[in-house]
């Protein structure tokens, strides 16, 4: 591994690692060969005890308490800015970097070799599809690249690959703190309400999303009002924009069902990427994805063909509107990584009569927007889950005719969540017993399902909500709703 003689971080630095999770360990694994005098925290003894390394280790608040002594603390992106150790940190004066921001400073100081460019995509909904197709499209243009941030490998652990380029998808975690990331190219694919329990306010979540913007080329999606107020503000050299309709100069666009780059193309009408018809993501939320990530391409020299051989033979990944069966006419469609409003809105977007199942931990959000959005394509709502009732309230409130089926677990049974006049449309409440596990919550939801949908109709998983209050994770939600199906069949 080629690593240049001048570290980032001088030698004997007193440098904190929270967290001894996944990150922790990629942390300190880069950070060891630096000469840095390593700490790691974290409030599980059993996570320190699983590690295997030459740094000290520490309780949370033995770290809180002795704050002052270190120069720098790296923290896991999960971290919220309010975290005890990180407050401490920042009171102190104390800088606080991300494993992201570690990674961008270690790979600008040729600590791995010549710098790779980073291309990186962000925003609340369809970051992990469409990085995947920036990826596929480099690879398709026959250029060394990896896939790598909140998708697959930590970045951190992908600098010492050879590669020219990165795909790198970033969450507004990892971005918050990444104040110095400068990539060649950023997108912000769209902002709406998402983690506002961990960013306190929607301003500090745009914010955070901005970042993406900062470097050579910006790229963000005109049809999203809060994106098109980020790129307007943006310092990038090249600012480019991607809408639905028609592209103007500097824009990808749609044009007689193909997409057009306006932007990187010398032509006066543009040039020709792709036919939408060849697009492997249903509805408008594919076309977007598609041109946000033929824009990154574009960026870097990727010719159309290369964008069109990648978007005809990209596959879509797991429970990202993946169909999972087609029972009597009846398709189901497992969206489990829907886990916010807006992204359960482009999902249904796809798809003209929905039985929508949703629900979860919404995370501060409210859904009043997708509901009234949504409504004309909604014929009926199974909810699950710790927010069911807010999502009920919705319903009620703008699409009162949609029958409701709510699927309540042992531990909700007699709590009184609503008055009987709230809610006007529940038409039936099936309880699922005290012992209920991922499997038995899912398949009284699809039984629900079945009966509500008509041949013609889509049952649709997207449930708008995270999903930790009843499974371990939405890979876990989304094989529960596909193993119902199948055992229904």
């Amino acid at each position: 591994m080629a690593r240049h003689a001048v570290a980032p971080l001088a030698p004997g630095t007193r440098v904190l690692v929270t967290g001894a999770g996944i990150t922790g360990r990629s942390v300190s694994a880069a950070l060891e060969p630096t000469g840095v005098r390593l700490t790691i925290c974290d409030d599980d003894p059993l996570a320190l005890q699983r590690l295997v390394t030459p740094a000290s280790v520490v309780t949370t608040d033995e770290a809180v308490a002795t704050i002052a002594d270190y120069a720098l603390v790296i923290t896991s992106p999960g971290f919220p800015p309010t975290a005890p150790v990180l407050a401490a940190a920042a009171a102190a004066g104390v800088p606080i970097w991300g494993d992201v921001e570690l990674a961008w400073r270690l790979d600008q100081a040729g600590w791995f070799g010549a710098p790779k460019r980073w291309l990186v995509v962000t925003g609340t909904n369809g970051k992990t599809t469409t990085t995947s197709m920036l990826h596929a499209m480099l690879v398709a243009a026959g250029r060394n690249a990896l896939l790598c941030g909140n998708i697959g490998n930590p970045v951190i652990d992908m600098l010492a690959e050879p590669a020219e380029l990165l795909a790198v998808e970033l969450s507004s975690f990892q971005l918050h703190w990444a104040p110095s990331l400068r990539p060649e190219a950023g997108a912000v694919l769209n902002v709406a309400e998402d983690h506002l329990d961990w960013h306190g306010s929607m301003e500090a979540y745009a914010s955070d999303k901005a970042r993406a913007l900062d470097g050579r080329v910006a790229v963000a999606g005109l049809d999203d009002p809060v994106a098109a107020g980020l790129l307007a503000r943006a310092q990038a050299p090249v600012r480019v924009g991607f809408r639905l309709g028609e592209p103007a100069a500097g824009e990808l666009g749609v044009r007689d069902g193909a997409l057009v780059d306006r932007a990187f193309s010398a032509l006066d009408d543009g040039l020709v990427l792709a036919d939408t018809a060849a697009l492997p993501v249903p509805g408008p939320i594919g076309i977007l994805n598609s041109l946000a990530a033929a824009a990154l391409a574009r960026a870097v020299d990727v010719p159309a063909e290369a964008v069109a051989a990648a978007l005809s033979s990209f596959h879509i990944g797991r429970h990202r509107a993946e169909v999972v069966a087609e029972v009597d006419g009846v398709t189901y469609v497992d969206d489990s990584k829907a886990t916010n409003p807006h992204a359960a809105l482009a999902s249904i977007a796809g798809y003209p009569r929905v039985v929508w199942i949703a629900g979860g931990l919404l995370k501060g959000a409210s859904v009043d927007d997708l509901v009234a959005k949504a409504a004309n394509r909604l014929v009926a709502a199974v909810l699950i889950g710790r927010d069911r009732a807010q999502v009920a309230n919705a319903l009620s409130r703008h699409a009162p005719n949609v029958p409701i089926v709510e699927v309540v677990t042992g531990e909700d049974f007699g709590v009184p969540e609503r008055t009987e006049s709230d809610v006007t449309s529940v038409t039936r409440v099936v309880e699922v017993a005290e012992t209920a596990t991922a499997g038995s919550v899912m398949a009284a939801v699809v039984a629900a399902a079945r009966r509500l949908a008509r041949p013609g109709d889509t049952v649709l998983l997207a449930p708008a909500g995270a999903s930790f209050d009843q499974f371990s994770g939405y890979a876990e939600r989304g094989d529960a709703f596909a193993d119902a199906v199948r055992s229904a069949r």
